[in-house]
């Protein structure tokens, strides 16, 4: 990357785009890359917020000189301590000599952990302010959105929200850095996979931060991935706070898994019964063909979920095993639930998928339903139900 680019008056953002890395935090794939935002205020007293990933850096310093035209860095600001917006904390803390770490107390044992830094700390609490001269920053404790130590900056001055990793996505900035420069159905996809995989375990800490910053006028929004929102930030405020509500939109993704393609039958004939009775939004996916991201995104984006497997070993089959796990982990709630499956020797496939209802206390819309052998039209008529009363549901 070889330019800045204005946000407001004195900020600047300073980021840059991966498109290297396949996996974020080595488990989501980077289909479309990934951008790690920055940014740094010249004013009377210099402040950079958040650095970038360190192997992504290139000559992120040699920018941040350009910028300061000669003048010392006094302030570096961490909102987040995860190594792809820390990364380069060392290599400025090294260079701008006599710079200043601005962080919770939280925030300064990670970076002992991580680096040995014991001195030249300024440690910050809930609205505690920041004066740079121009702009008055004043700083926001949002634990757990999605790390302990994580919290916001606001720019009191021209009500600039720096919020971390909140509001972000992931997807590489094309040239267009502004929410008023690109398209966004590039990235409304991407923003919720993001969010849904990465922040949605932590929704009810995502409504505490809304209730903290409920009043506060924000004009913009700079997180830490995805664009920067200028023009229209209640856009990113809403999808967040209905993400994070867990509010969905009317339409089913069914899931299977199958070994020889009996259960990937039913799946199919769910569907079309579910189309009869009036869906329109229907997903259906192998649990083997389709990375789980992209199945937690569109399971959080609908409000009906449908689960179907063979049996395997006298279990469920495996991926979708840890399909359920990673849903448990992430309390998915408020969804309308059906259960399917099918075998040939033993059962297995459903009887486990009930332990999934336990741990979750998820609710089924009717009783599952298993095929022995392969499915045939008097064996899968016992679905009609099942579609026809999801479909009543998901409308109400």
């Amino acid at each position: 990357m070889y330019y800045t680019v204005p946000v407001v008056g004195k900020v600047h953002w300073i980021g840059v785009n991966d498109r290297r890395k396949r996996l974020f935090e080595n488990m989501w794939p980077l289909d479309r890359g990934v951008s790690y935002n920055s940014y740094l205020i010249v004013d009377d007293k210099t402040a950079l917020v958040d650095t970038i990933e360190d192997r992504a850096a290139g000559n992120y310093i040699e920018r941040i000189e350009k910028l300061l035209n000669g003048r010392t860095l006094d302030y570096l600001i961490i909102n987040h301590m995860e190594p792809d917006h820390s990364g380069e904390i060392k290599a400025i803390f090294d260079h701008f000599k006599g710079v200043k770490l601005v962080g919770n107390s939280k925030t300064f044992k990670m970076v002992e952990a991580y680096w040995g830094i014991k001195e030249n700390l300024h440690v910050v609490d809930d609205g505690d302010m920041l004066d740079l001269g121009h702009h008055k920053l004043k700083f926001v404790m949002t634990p757990w959105v999605h790390w302990p130590e994580t919290m916001m900056t606001y720019d009191t001055t021209d009500q600039i929200l720096f919020s971390g990793d909140a509001f972000g996505s992931f997807g590489t900035l094309d040239g267009g850095i502004f929410d008023d420069e690109i398209n966004f159905d590039f990235f409304e996809e991407e923003m919720r996979r993001y969010y849904s995989n990465i922040v949605g375990k932590y929704s009810n800490m995502v409504q505490k931060a809304f209730a903290k910053l409920k009043g506060v006028p924000v004009k913009v929004i700079a997180a830490t991935h995805g664009p920067v929102w200028r023009s229209n930030p209640s856009k990113v405020l809403d999808l967040y706070d209905k993400w994070s509500r867990y509010e969905a939109e009317e339409g089913v993704v069914i899931v299977f898994a199958s070994m020889y393609g009996n259960t990937e039958e039913i799946a199919d004939y769910i569907g079309r019964k579910l189309c009869e009775n009036g869906v329109k939004n229907i997903r259906i996916h192998d649990v083997s063909r389709t990375h789980i991201s992209h199945l937690i995104n569109e399971i959080w984006k609908y409000k009906g979920l449908i689960l179907g497997s063979c049996a395997y070993n006298s279990q469920m089959f495996p991926l979708m095993e840890q399909l359920t796990r990673e849903l448990t982990h992430m309390g998915i709630k408020n969804k309308q639930l059906g259960l399917f499956g099918s075998y040939s020797w033993n059962g297995g496939g459903v009887k486990n998928l009930m332990k999934f209802i336990e741990e979750t206390e998820l609710e089924l819309v009717t009783e599952p339903c298993e095929v022995y052998g392969k499915p045939n039209e008097e064996k899968l008529a016992q679905y009609d139900v099942l579609a026809k009363v999801m479909a009543e549901k998901i409308k109400q």
